[in-house]
């Protein structure tokens, strides 16, 4: 199918009704919010825990996938984490990832699957790359050096897939999502991605009755943001419309800086004290924002507004993770 064709039509190409699903690293945030959306599809999930199958381990990834036998596969498994996780376990973040995506795509293809979405990440793009980014900006140019362990991975990820897509004619392809947040996400404040950082911070900050809540860099970056649920839907919609081999951004097309996403969280939260920026700590790079023309031109747009995103996640903390705040 050429690129053209599966871009610009609405039309379905795969229908997920009746198939086995495998949702690899369902436990995730991402993972959980496909097996959300799957439900609405009327297909066999399946699921694999750490206990069943070593994804890093090649021998168990191919013992188990030959037994369940999936027909389709989203592979959103992957070591995530912000900055200083990445900064302070690079073996980890890279060894990890390539061995997770060269596993299950390589036994994918060796099973037979009939379709893969490989997930990916929008660090993948150099540090520098135009604004908004288009998938074309791949590999030209650095990368942002606080996480080139896990982009370099994630790229090889992608790069996987169109091997196996052009040498045994294999339906797989990727999809590269901007900065994800919703329920089940990392509060960890060591590991965690910015909104759960910030949002735990501030409620903290609100518990302990600080005057002033702290938060990395210059608050000038500009980040962009798509709830989990949204990106879901999005994952869904490419499996079913979209087979060629170029990635596919997916993100809400809208960012805001560091420092107004610290205000719109400390609102949500309710924390009244002063937000104070530490500029001795790393900013990242300087703007990242999602090109998503070609996803948008298959009919897909995304529903939930960063307030509301941002209070539903703030109450799934409170439900879930948070101590409770003394009246």
């Amino acid at each position: 199918m050429s690129e053209s064709a599966s871009t610009s039509s609405g039309n379905e190409i795969y229908n997920l009704k009746g198939k086995r699903v495998w949702v690899a690293g369902h436990r995730g945030m991402v993972g959980s919010a496909i097996l959300r959306r799957l439900v609405a599809e009327d297909c066999e999930i399946v699921t694999s825990t750490r206990e069943d199958c070593d994804l890093t381990r090649q021998q168990e990834v191919e013992s188990w996938m030959s037994k369940a036998r999936p027909q389709a596969v989203f592979v959103p498994a992957a070591r995530v984490g912000g900055i200083l996780a990445n900064d302070r376990y690079p073996a980890h973040f890279i060894y990890d990832n390539l061995m997770i995506e060269a596993n299950i795509i390589n036994t994918a293809h060796k099973v037979g699957v009939e379709k893969l979405l490989f997930l990916g990440s929008s660090c993948i793009y150099p540090k520098m790359a135009p604004q908004p980014i288009p998938e074309q900006a791949l590999l030209t140019g650095p990368l942002e050096p606080t996480n080139e362990w896990y982009a370099i991975a994630k790229i090889a990820g992608i790069k996987l897939c169109q091997a196996y897509r052009r040498q045994y004619g294999c339906d797989f392809i990727s999809a590269m999502p901007t900065n994800l947040y919703g329920p089940g996400d990392n509060f960890d404040l060591e590991t965690s991605h910015v909104i759960p950082a910030l949002m735990r911070k501030a409620h903290e900050s609100k518990k302990n009755g600080d005057e002033e809540m702290t938060i990395w860099g210059s608050g000038s970056p500009r980040r962009e943001f798509l709830h989990v649920d949204d990106a879901a839907n999005a994952l869904v919609h490419l499996m079913t419309h979209y087979s060629d081999e170029g990635h596919v951004n997916v993100g809400s097309g809208e960012d805001l800086t560091i420092y107004d996403l610290t205000k719109a969280v400390v609102d949500v939260v309710g924390f009244k004290g002063e937000i104070v920026k530490d500029t001795s700590k790393p900013d990242g790079t300087p703007r990242k924002l999602m090109q998503v023309d070609k996803l948008k031109a298959m009919g897909w747009q995304p529903a939930i507004g960063l307030k509301d995103g941002l209070t539903q996640v703030y109450q799934w903390y409170l439900d879930m993770v948070a101590e409770p705040i003394a009246e």
